[in-house]
């Protein structure tokens, strides 16, 4: 199988995983960028601080810290056009700190993981799925 096509089954993967961890016991999350509260599955993405880049290749697009619980409309439409953009970096800055963020915003490289190593991420991230859906009772 291609990188790419594993690069794409870890995008997915992450962002269901930021999601459940993000979530309460309840199953419920809060959008980093305007505090809605909903359901994990239901409105919820896994929204990227810094755009994952053509194909998911920059090098945050798979880092942990830069994907997190975001509304359907902050995560589209607010970030492009809203101030969703802006409290996400707030929510950055206080959760990471601000050199993080910096850093993040002036290096933004291509990089290309293995197939191997893509494959690895993407394990560890289901066995991290797997535990949080069985605490919120969820399958």
């Amino acid at each position: 199988m291609a990188a790419s096509s594993e690069r794409s089954k870890c995008l997915v993967t992450l962002q269901k995983l930021v999601r459940l961890r993000a979530a309460d016991d309840s199953g419920y999350c809060g959008c980093v960028s305007c505090g809605i509260v909903q359901y994990w599955n239901s409105g919820m993405q896994g929204g990227h601080f810094i755009s994952k880049g053509k194909g998911g290749t920059n090098q945050w697009a798979l880092d942990e810290r830069n994907v997190n619980p975001q509304c359907s409309g902050c995560n589209g439409y607010g970030m492009r056009y809203g101030n969703a953009e802006t409290n996400y970096a707030c929510f950055m800055i206080d959760k990471y700190g601000r050199d993080l963020v910096d850093q993040m915003r002036l290096q933004n490289n291509v990089v290309k993981l293995s197939e191997i190593e893509l494959k690895d991420m993407n394990k560890r991230w289901k066995i991290e799925i797997k535990k949080h859906l069985e605490r919120i009772g969820a399958k």
